[in-house]
């Protein structure tokens, strides 16, 4: 999670100061501070968005910390369709060229409510980037060894990882842009496992197929609408 922030962190900043990007749409925020924290332009709208209960806890904990930008929170249910294709239009008839962020919340969803949020995303124009995080059905079963008591337990059981990829996304309207495998950034950020070099080795040894779906294995994706040209 540490390496996944950090990646975010860096696409987000080089977007806002090199593509112009003037609103960004913090789906599912939770306790993100990267309003608080990164270095943004005063006048870039920040728009948080969760539950009641999420938003008026964090709030509270930052009542007495500036941000460094125009910050706005949203209490929202985004699996209800009505309310956040509102909110998808209010804030795209506002923005010009809005970046939005999906950090920890496609893996908690069905496939089909994956599919109808990206082309609910996808019909507002002034949504160019949507950056997300995704794992692969290698990832799942790793998960589900190592956390899936816990994770059901808690009555949050980790449903999405499309065997397509990227490629999922393709029919509701987004492109992949960027994929930033985690281990490769985790052992860039000097953040990878100690036994990493283990897996660095039997990779030297596995197919070229192997080592095409380790790279795969988890990563941070960003999309581009497919209607957004380079030169828009």
């Amino acid at each position: 999670m540490i390496v996944r922030t950090a990646v975010m962190d860096e696409i987000v900043m080089r977007l806002v100061t090199e593509q112009g990007v003037d609103t960004v749409l913090n789906l599912a925020a939770g306790l993100d501070a990267r309003a608080y924290r990164l270095d943004l332009p005063r006048d870039l709208h920040w728009i948080d968005v969760d539950l009641e209960g999420i938003l008026s806890y964090k709030e509270a904990a930052l009542a007495g910390e500036q941000p460094r930008c125009r910050v706005e929170f949203v209490r929202a249910d985004l699996t209800d369709q009505a309310t956040r294709r509102s909110l998808f239009q209010r804030v795209g008839a506002q923005a010009k060229r809005a970046l939005v962020i999906a950090e920890g919340l496609l893996v908690y969803l069905k496939p089909d409510d994956v599919t109808s949020l990206a082309k609910d995303l996808a019909a507002q124009p002034a949504f160019r980037w949507w950056l997300i995080d995704l794992g692969s059905p290698a990832l799942q079963q790793f998960l589900s060894r190592t956390w899936g008591k816990q994770l059901r337990a808690g009555n949050a059981p980790m449903l999405f990882f499309p065997e397509e990829g990227t490629a999922f996304f393709a029919p509701a309207g987004w492109g992949e842009a960027e994929y930033h495998a985690i281990f490769d950034a985790a052992v860039r950020l000097r953040r990878a496992p100690k036994m990493s070099w283990v897996w660095r080795l039997l990779g030297l040894f596995a197919s070229k197929k192997r080592r095409a779906e380790f790279k795969r294995f988890s990563g941070v994706v960003l999309f581009k609408t497919s209607t957004f040209g380079d030169g828009s």
